[in-house]
């Protein structure tokens, strides 16, 4: 269904209730395929979603009814279309507790009325976790009835391929790495389960509305363990929670929920180390896929905040029997200086050339820019300081190894087709005002050719272009500049 199709459809919806729409505006989106609008009418506003998974529809209206007669605090399902692709809902501003967070951390303090707002959406989660558990046929719900064994593991493949396997210099024994979390998801699975688990539990899908926490967006619900939701909000990695505020909140929650349940007999201290580490690694999957392979600059910039955190997390929790999947995550968290330097690239408030060098055997260098283009150059047909002893250890930045290559012939007809072709693209983006140029060079293991070819050219940049900023990565040597 086109946008225009959408919109005569919610317009529709909306007479349906007797109002009359006034203007249709467009919401941004999330990372979901969902679009939402924001409908005028003279007795108020509403908010019309479209979504072609009806399935998922489905699920959001019986579980949005469910709530609503338990007295939980969701919007009201208004109207929903012949074909169940469309539907209305009441509207509750645009003010969400992650606004406060922002606020928040503008200000570099998390003040009383934002801890205020957190400590109310803990309450209510345990009113969501325990009121709304009951009678509540999971049979309904998508895409699966239940937050188990499966569940856990599906969350840790995301982890695998979409940010691991992305990373070709990240090795790992294939089978050790599977045996461990098959008995990771049987240690987690240990937890009782027999409560509404939300699953997407994050301050972007709290609503405050006039001082009120309002929830949306629990449309993948099911039936799980207490200490997922709780571990979503409070290690949401943008929120950047200072641990003794995540402490703070954690105490205010088990104090809450010690009102109804035996904390001790359910062992939630126990479990609750192994959920801080699933909900940080699947985070980190959903980057992978939604950054580095659909290339969403929002998801990209999420990165090194979830990389920040699980470095925090296993320093003081390791990960005690579970040695490749601690090896894996010490080399994941070891790319944090990468991913710190690339948020820089991707809001730039001039053209900034972005210059890496690499191996070819390890694949190429990421775009976090989420601009796309530029240039990749291939160092492999000029002459090859590695196969010479001396250079064995030395890099492309070592004056021996650039003495070498500036006396070969080549070097200079290369460079020089090199400036001319990323002098015209500098040029012509500082003309047209674009903010983001890559240039890549690549040889065989990124040691010496393309280190040097990449450091040669970054330092031309400067001298030649000095209002451009220039970021320089030795992607093998673990450099940034």
């Amino acid at each position: 269904m086109n946008d225009c199709d959408i919109q005569n459809t919610l317009s529709e919806l909306t007479r349906s209730l007797g109002r009359t729409p006034l203007d249709i505006r467009p919401i941004a989106e999330s990372g979901s395929s969902r679009k939402y609008y924001r409908i005028g009418t003279e007795q108020g506003s509403l908010i019309g979603t479209y979504n072609a998974n009806i399935e998922e529809n489905e699920a959001f209206f019986y579980l949005t009814r469910h709530f609503g007669q338990k007295g939980l605090s969701v919007p009201k399902l208004l109207a929903v279309s012949e074909g169940h692709d469309c539907y209305l809902q009441s509207d509750h501003g645009d003010e969400t507790l992650f606004t406060h967070v922002q606020r928040a951390l503008a200000s570099g303090h998390y003040d009383e009325t934002t801890v205020g707002y957190f400590k109310q959406t803990l309450e209510q989660l345990v009113r969501f976790q325990l009121e709304g558990h009951p009678g509540l046929d999971y049979g309904k719900v998508y895409p699966t009835p239940c937050f188990d064994r499966s569940g856990v593991l599906d969350d840790l493949d995301y982890f695998k391929y979409y940010f691991v396997k992305p990373h070709a210099e990240i090795v790992f024994n294939e089978q050790r790495l599977k045996a461990e979390c098959q008995a990771f998801a049987d240690q987690v699975c240990q937890a009782p389960n027999d409560f509404f688990m939300y699953r997407d539990f994050q301050s972007r899908n709290v609503m405050i509305d006039h001082g009120v926490p309002c929830f949306i967006d629990y449309q993948g619900g099911r039936r799980g363990p207490l200490q997922y939701d709780v571990v979503s909000l409070l290690y949401q990695v943008k929120a950047q929670l200072p641990q003794p505020l995540r402490d703070t909140l954690l105490a205010h929650y088990k104090q809450t929920l010690a009102r109804h349940l035996d904390l001790d007999a359910l062992g939630f201290d126990r479990y609750y180390p192994y959920f801080v580490y699933l909900r940080l690694l699947q985070v980190l999957g959903a980057y992978g896929f939604r950054g580095l392979i659909q290339k969403k600059a929002h998801f990209i910039e999420s990165i090194p905040y979830a990389l920040k955190a699980l470095e925090a997390w296993s320093a003081s929790h390791p990960l005690e029997g579970y040695p490749e999947l601690q090896h894996v995550i010490a080399q994941v968290t070891g790319l944090l200086p990468r991913y710190a330097a690339s948020i820089q690239t991707l809001h730039p408030a001039q053209l900034t050339v972005t210059v890496n060098s690499f191996s070819f055997k390890k694949g190429y260098p990421n775009d976090f820019s989420g601009n796309g283009g530029g240039f990749v150059f291939d160092c492999r047909a000029l002459p090859n300081p590695g196969r010479e002893p001396e250079f064995k250890t030395k890099t492309g930045r070592d004056w021996e190894v650039a003495e070498y290559l500036e006396a070969k012939p080549p070097t200079h007809a290369f460079l020089d087709h090199v400036k001319g072709l990323v002098g015209q693209s500098i040029d012509n983006y500082l003309e047209r005002h674009f903010s983001h140029l890559m240039v890549s060079f690549g040889c065989t293991g990124g040691q010496h050719r393309s280190v040097y070819f990449a450091q040669s050219v970054a330092d031309w940049i400067r001298k030649t272009y000095p209002n451009v900023i220039v970021q320089l990565n030795h992607i093998e040597q673990h450099i940034h500049e």
